[in-house]
């Protein structure tokens, strides 16, 4: 039960990072040391578990999915989801520099902790490294699109935004900002339990998930330090999205007979000397213990 417990804050944590433009659920999952137990859970959902479940043998069934692992990650990350959703909604709007320098703070501590697992390091994995780290600052600086309500598109957004959310240093949220619908998905539909926009989402998460863990797993599998080295790369160059001291850049353009804005970069800055900036920067600190203590507790979980 204990066990059980842990995995649903573990998965809180990871829903809480999958709210966040430039947090990666994926990065939360690989520091509390069940990133590849649950690739490879999701991996299991194949056909021998829709055999299973066409026969209706359901305790042989959760036992090849561990359905008492990912039930446990999913309450986590659902009823993170719907939480932080909207206590951001309104610290991002009254208190977006202390949101910004907490998740800094967060990723910052990240890489170092990330980066540990790498058992070799060479020519290769800091060549990786460098490339992850340049493909994360290149996304970052890309101009988003035009929020689109189809159920084609919204379908396709929660296939890419799923593979994001699970992959460490690539954010499922920043991925939404980019295709234009992070607004509608993560803040207006959440809040507002809309199922036209929740369920063709669901659809292409649950599909695009199936089908990446399996890829995914098999690269840990070859290729772990090369692997880790990339994704570590990822996550540093996510540290572009996060900078605390930013200003959105708007753009207005006119949809139909409504007037409507969008974020399409930002304008950065190097922080002033101000009480602020001296409160942002203890926050930024704070995040970097809580990255400290959930490695921790993680390693301790691993040696016992």
């Amino acid at each position: 039960m204990i066990e059980y417990i842990v995995n649903i804050f573990k998965g809180a944590l990871m829903g809480a990072a999958n709210v966040i433009p430039g947090v990666s659920g994926g990065t939360m999952a690989l520091l509390t040391g069940i990133f590849e137990k649950l690739i490879n859970a999701i991996k299991s959902f194949d056909l021998t578990a829709v055999k299973l479940a066409c026969r209706f043998k359901f305790k042989e069934l959760f036992e090849h999915v561990d359905i008492k692992f990912l039930s446990a990650i999913g309450i986590g990350v659902i009823g993170s989801i719907l939480t932080v959703a909207r206590i951001l909604e309104y610290l991002f709007e009254h208190h977006a520099l202390y949101v910004w320098a907490f998740f800094f703070g967060l990723i910052l501590a990240s890489v170092y902790f990330v980066g540990k697992k790498i058992s070799q390091r060479n020519v290769a994995t800091i060549l990786l490294f460098i490339v992850g780290t340049a493909i994360a600052v290149g996304i970052a600086f890309m101009e988003p699109a035009s929020r689109n309500e189809s159920v084609p598109y919204l379908i396709l957004c929660g296939a890419v935004a799923m593979c994001s959310m699970i992959l460490p240093g690539l954010s499922g949220s920043f991925v939404l900002l980019l295709m234009g619908n992070y607004e509608l998905v993560m803040i207006e539909a959440v809040n507002t339990f809309n199922l036209k926009v929740i369920i063709p989402m669901g659809i292409g998460a649950a599909g695009g998930l199936v089908a990446f863990s399996r890829i995914l797993s098999w690269v840990f599998k070859k290729f772990h330090d090369q692997t880790i080295a990339l994704l570590t790369g990822f996550i540093f160059g996510s540290l572009a999205i996060l900078w605390p001291w930013k200003e959105a850049v708007i753009k207005i353009f006119q949809d139909g007979d409504e007037i409507k804005e969008k974020v399409i970069g930002y304008d950065y800055a190097m922080p002033e000397l101000n009480a602020e900036t001296g409160i942002a920067l203890a926050i930024m600190i704070s995040g970097m213990v809580i990255i400290a203590l959930v490695e921790t507790m993680a390693g301790k979980k691993e040696t016992d």
